[in-house]
């Protein structure tokens, strides 16, 4: 179910019969030149809305902030500041859980969110909220990983590349410029790694600074169509997972409980 399609009686009854919303979350950025700026939230939303039909859950209209700093030196992007960027997250989570929703799911549909939407995780913690939030860790299972790899020709991942492309053209196919994937993969370039262990802000720019990373020459509907089951499935048993609980909500409720303690002397 689409947030945004339901009627204000659909929803009301769709947050009673499944008290979780997910947000797919995903950015607007370069895709090296055959694909949409917008493919992170475009596959991301797709995936999220199939897998609420398999596991009846209420999804979030298209979710496109993010942390995408490293993509400012192209046409399209959009950046936000990030102490605003993280407000921003947490005033729509408040917003949810005023509609009733108790559990929020996080689906990230971009690399890049990966340190942001784990700080954001644990910011919950600031706080007391009628709601919980669940940040899906792993994309896949292991299993999963393995029919993934399985699936695919190209060993060089990463960004606009073979599987991307492929979800893409299951996905929005209109929006794919297949005569404009370039003839020459996108490699590292690997310009950091005079200095062991490094990690920086500039580190994604240093390796692919034209926002290309693997092959997309070899994308295909029939694999994006695989590709996509996999994340599918792995969302859905996740949301299921997430419905049942009752430990994450007892543990922040303990916890909470033993703040104000402090706090009360």
């Amino acid at each position: 179910m689409q947030w945004e399609n339901l009627t204000t009686p659909e929803f009301k009854e769709a947050v009673r019969e499944t008290g979780v919303c997910v947000m797919a979350l995903g950015v607007l950025e370069k895709h090296s030149e055959h694909l949409p700026v917008g493919t992170d939230m475009l596959i991301a939303h797709k995936v999220a809305c199939l897998a609420a039909e398999k596991e009846p859950a209420v999804v979030f209209p298209p979710w496109y902030f993010g942390q995408i700093y490293e993509a400012r030196h192209f046409p399209g992007a959009l950046t936000i500041k990030p102490t605003l960027l993280l407000e921003l997250l947490e005033a729509v989570f408040d917003e949810i859980g005023r509609n009733g929703f108790r559990k929020i799911v996080l689906f990230n549909g971009h690399g890049g969110n990966h340190y942001f939407l784990h700080f954001v995780a644990q910011s919950s913690l600031w706080q007391e909220k009628p709601y919980s939030v669940y940040l899906q860790r792993e994309w896949l299972t292991p299993e999963g990983k393995k029919a993934w790899n399985a699936i695919c020709e190209t060993t060089e991942f990463g960004h606009a590349d073979e599987c991307e492309t492929s979800m893409s053209l299951a996905v929005h196919p209109n929006l794919v410029k297949m005569d404009a994937v370039p003839e020459t993969p996108g490699t590292p370039r690997r310009r950091l790694t005079h200095i062991a262990d490094l990690f920086a802000g500039i580190g994604w720019y240093s390796n692919y600074p034209e926002h290309y990373a693997g092959d997309a020459r070899s994308a295909t509907v029939e694999k994006g169509k695989q590709f996509l089951k996999l994340w599918v499935d792995t969302l859905a048993a996740f949301i299921a997972a997430v419905k049942t609980d009752k430990v994450l909500p007892a543990l922040e409720a303990e916890f909470f409980k033993r703040t104000r303690d402090v706090s009360e002397g």
